[in-house]
């Protein structure tokens, strides 16, 4: 249904609304780790560390816009949907321009990765094509992977995995365990934004015949999958430093530990849309403050 011309928002307000700015710390935050954590070998390249970041957000503005358009093409947002309005489906900007918009971010980001591509050579252009593909084909394609269950894994491998390492690689081409080990925690608390949205639209996701991870697992066994996602997000960002060289500045992302319980308590107990909207976007600002503060535990003194 179109919104009547009196209600209906400023320009500027439904392209936020299709960009989904909530959802941006989630592409900032691997970043963020993955360049403090080349910084403690050495000086880092502060114009690679920005087209990376920029690339990571063009590359996550993209990918809403494309889950936008396909799931309105598909027919899965509906009237009764608990999140946020979707521009396309709620008539609010046509279809073609909201693809048209898809592809100019998707170029931003390819824009990007042509300097580190140069610096970094073509294992960045890689990284850099499998994400986007990543980001199409979560609910585009002919056989869209959000709708099938494993949504969470790929988030978990490219908000995670990818991203760390990425980014650290950028400034050193090299890839040491640590890399790895916590890109862990970073990984897993994106995941948890994705298992927070699919508890909360697991009814209509059902009707819609979408498969969510939450529609195979019910919401009982979804709701103990965030609270492991966020015990062991916890435990893994501590390995470095009693495996390895750091110190006990890693444990600074442990200040955010009253934040996810508190989510948690949300997630358990309730499953009416405004409140895990809520829980939704607070889960976005724990990955960011615990990110925040795992990149300020690894910056050399």
């Amino acid at each position: 249904m179109t919104p009547a011309a009196d209600t209906r928002p400023s320009s500027l307000r439904i392209w936020l609304l299709a960009a989904r700015p909530r959802t941006l710390p989630a592409a900032v935050a691997p970043v963020l780790v993955g360049t403090a954590l080349a910084w403690t070998a050495r000086s880092i390249d502060w114009v690679a560390f920005v087209a990376a970041l920029l690339g990571a957000l063009f590359i996550q503005v993209g990918t809403n816009l494309s889950n936008d358009y396909s799931d309105a093409r598909r027919g899965a947002d509906t009237e009764d949907r608990l999140g946020p309005v979707r521009v396309t489906a709620g008539g609010l900007v046509p279809p073609r321009q909201v693809l048209v918009a898809t592809y100019v971010s998707f170029g931003l980001a390819v824009l990007c990765g042509i300097y580190l591509v140069a610096i970094a050579g073509w294992v960045l252009l890689a990284i850099g094509a499998a994400s986007i593909l990543a980001g199409v084909l979560y609910t585009g394609g002919p056989r869209p992977y959000g709708y099938a269950g494993l949504g969470e894994i790929f988030v978990f491998l490219f908000f995670g995995v990818v991203a760390v390492t990425g980014s650290y690689y950028v400034q050193r081409e090299a890839l040491p365990w640590e890399a790895f080990v916590l890109a862990v925690p970073v990984g897993l608390l994106a995941s948890a934004i994705l298992v927070v949205n699919n508890i909360r639209d697991l009814d209509t996701d059902r009707r819609a015949g979408k498969r969510t991870m939450a529609v195979r697992l019910g919401r009982a066994r979804t709701r103990v999958l965030y609270d492991v996602m966020l015990v062991l997000a916890y435990v893994t960002v501590l390995i470095p430093w009693v495996a390895g060289e750091f110190d006990a500045w890693l444990a600074l992302p442990w200040l955010t530990l009253p934040l996810a319980l508190r989510l948690r308590t949300i997630v358990r107990t309730h499953t009416d849309g405004p409140t895990l909207n809520e829980a939704l976007a607070g889960t976005g600002k724990l990955e960011f403050l615990f990110c925040v503060l795992l990149a300020v535990g690894l910056m050399p003194s």
